[in-house]
């Protein structure tokens, strides 16, 4: 069967998610999921939706969703469609907007997916490095490619632009500019672009219930923009695309974003504790307005460091790549996890004889 198999796909290297162990005394610091459990409304309301109705489709377009998202976000429903969370939508965008050859741009190190859902379209990525800092690189904002896409805040590194600046790269791009906000609710700031879609004709966002609102196992995201990118849009997803546990989820974790709230309140103390003391043992570290950190040790690989806290029982995310192998992605998860961290992080360095940084 190799023979039919589109060239493309057979060069492709995939995606590889962070890993998912079955062992379940490991402090798990490697995929961003949130520490604490979603709102109560929401295990009450999958425990309703496991009934006879599940011998039922759900509804197509998720509207009591959309509906209840437009009200929180101030759009209109036709502005708001669902998906199997935002990598979803991130494909069905690529399938609507990137054919044969076409040219998606986005600034690098960011999130892998979007390189292999670019190459899965035969499109060509059209990549621009970031600064040390992770400003915008200035190249972005006079690209012609058929989709820009934003990171924001970018992972790995946690940075965000203002809404000032996602204003000015939507009116600078030719084509379509994706902003990816999967983390945008452990901001400090109300930065999110949502409120720009109105204004701008080229610009969506995507937004998650996996982060923020402890759903990642629920599969749920969101996706705003002029209601002619949303028709559009409409045409490509599955028929079905959310389950109705999914969709039960999603409509309560919204009727409660107060628990959202403090939970996000709790990681970002976390989040300081973590840097704070990371600096102390060494590391340079961005100051991230995700639910994560990356944290950069000199020049050298740090591949040692990562195997050495995975023996420890302690996983974190290490990017075999040429650009991030001086550096670890870490989810901020509860206190007494990370405080076993820095401590076992502490013994490493001491161990290779690294000196610590003065308190």
């Amino acid at each position: 069967m190799q023979s039919i198999l589109r060239k493309n796909i057979e060069d492709l290297e995939g995606y590889t998610p962070g890993a998912q162990p079955k062992q379940t005394d490991l402090i798990k610091l490697n995929t961003n999921e949130n520490p604490y459990p979603p709102s109560p409304r929401v295990l009450a309301a999958v425990r309703r939706e496991i009934s006879s109705s599940l011998r039922l489709y759900p509804d197509p377009v998720a509207l009591e969703l959309r509906e209840r998202a437009a009200a929180l976000y101030n759009v209109g429903p036709e502005n708001v469609m669902a998906g199997n969370g935002s990598d979803e939508l991130l494909s069905i965008l690529m399938r609507c907007y990137v054919g044969e050859g076409d040219s998606v741009a986005y600034p690098v190190p960011t999130y892998s997916l979007y390189e292999t859902l670019v190459a899965i379209q035969g499109g060509e990525s059209v990549t621009v490095p970031y600064a040390d800092n992770f400003t915008i690189p200035s190249p972005l904002y006079f690209q012609s490619s058929k989709v820009t896409i934003l990171c924001n805040p970018n992972a790995p590194s946690g940075t965000l632009e203002p809404v000032s600046e996602i204003a000015r790269l939507a009116r600078s791009v030719a084509g379509l500019l994706v902003v990816d906000e999967a983390y945008i609710d452990f901001a400090d700031s109300d930065e999110s672009a949502i409120a720009l879609v109105k204004r701008f004709p080229n610009l969506v966002v995507l937004r998650t219930f996996s982060k923020a609102y402890s759903l990642a196992g629920m599969r749920v995201g969101l996706v705003f923009g002029g209601e002619d990118i949303v028709r559009s849009l409409m045409k490509v997803k599955d028929s079905y695309n959310l389950c109705r546990l999914s969709l039960a989820a999603a409509v309560a974790a919204l009727e409660d974003v107060e628990w959202m709230q403090r939970n996000v309140a709790r990681i970002q103390r976390t989040r300081g504790t973590l840097v704070r003391g990371l600096r102390r043992l060494g590391f340079e570290v961005h100051a991230s307005q995700a639910n994560f950190v990356m944290a950069r040790l000199g020049r050298d690989s740090i591949r040692w460091l990562h195997e050495g806290l995975h023996e420890k029982g302690i996983l974190v995310r290490f990017f075999d790549t040429p650009e991030l192998s001086n550096m670890m992605r870490i989810t901020v998860g509860k206190p007494g996890e990370i405080q076993a961290l820095l401590r076992e992080t502490a013994a490493l360095l001491q161990g290779r004889g690294v000196t610590q940084r003065a308190s």
